[in-house]
């Protein structure tokens, strides 16, 4: 009963930050669920979750097709790398897991924190795409949150706010799509995992919900720097206690 609640919590302030900044759903859940319980356990936790809210994302915009289009080489090199790192998360290695994922996280944070506005020449995009995409999916693989390279290469193409909502929406769907395919295969979500997982949608959406609304009432600047320094944080204890 405790770790029910202790999930339910969990994916309700993940949708709730997910609703209020369009994204960290996987990094809140895996970060937090990750201090309890072993990282690939809380990677399967999120898989149904992430792929609901997700999905909803990438299909409230108008240009999925042209984003298809323009991206796909950074969506299939996220397949092969997530694909190419399976065993990473369900091996035998879950400290070096753990302590990849709090560097994660606090790199991450520390991106956003600094606030850089990089900008993308276009002639480079289609070049660097598989190679953010490779990366991408081997940090997925071994920790279970798909933010980076992906989230600031696609900032720094110099979408309108919808059409990166949108592509953020793609590559986290793709993303997820890549990381339950690896998991599967290596037995990490089947059975009780896979129901807990069905459940922890209710949460999320619920926390989605309030934080959409929230997200009008609420000065987002001083949300973002928050969540970032709470994820430095939490990043710091999982490196340390991961090494």
């Amino acid at each position: 009963m405790a770790s029910t609640i202790l999930i339910a919590l969990t994916f309700l302030l993940a949708g709730f930050v997910k609703g209020v900044v369009g994204l960290g759903l996987p990094t809140v859940a895996v970060g937090l669920l990750g201090l309890v319980m072993p990282t690939a356990e809380a990677a399967a936790l999120l898989i149904v979750p992430s792929m609901v809210t997700n999905v909803w994302q990438l299909f409230g915009g108008p240009r999925f097709g042209p984003l298809a289009r323009r991206l796909w080489p950074m969506l299939v090199a996220i397949c092969l790398g997530t694909w190419a790192g399976a065993g990473l998360l369900t091996g035998g290695s879950a400290g070096r897991a753990t302590a990849a994922l709090g560097a994660a996280l606090g790199l991450y944070a520390l991106v956003g924190l600094t606030r850089l506005r990089l900008r993308l020449p276009h002639q480079w995009e289609r070049r660097l795409q598989p190679v953010i995409g490779l990366s991408t999916g081997l940090l997925t693989a071994a920790t279970g949150v798909f933010v980076l390279p992906a989230v600031p290469f696609l900032q720094a193409l110099g979408l309108e706010k919808e059409s990166l909502i949108q592509a953020l929406g793609l590559s986290f769907t793709v993303s997820t799509l890549a990381l339950a395919a690896g998991l599967a295969h290596d037995g990490a979500f089947a059975g009780a995992t896979l129901g807990r997982s069905v459940l922890a949608v209710i949460p999320a959406l619920a926390g989605m919900a309030i934080g959409q609304g929230v997200r009008l009432r609420v000065e987002p600047e001083m949300f973002r720097r928050c969540f970032f320094v709470g994820l430095l944080v939490l990043g710091a204890d999982l490196l340390i206690r991961g090494r």
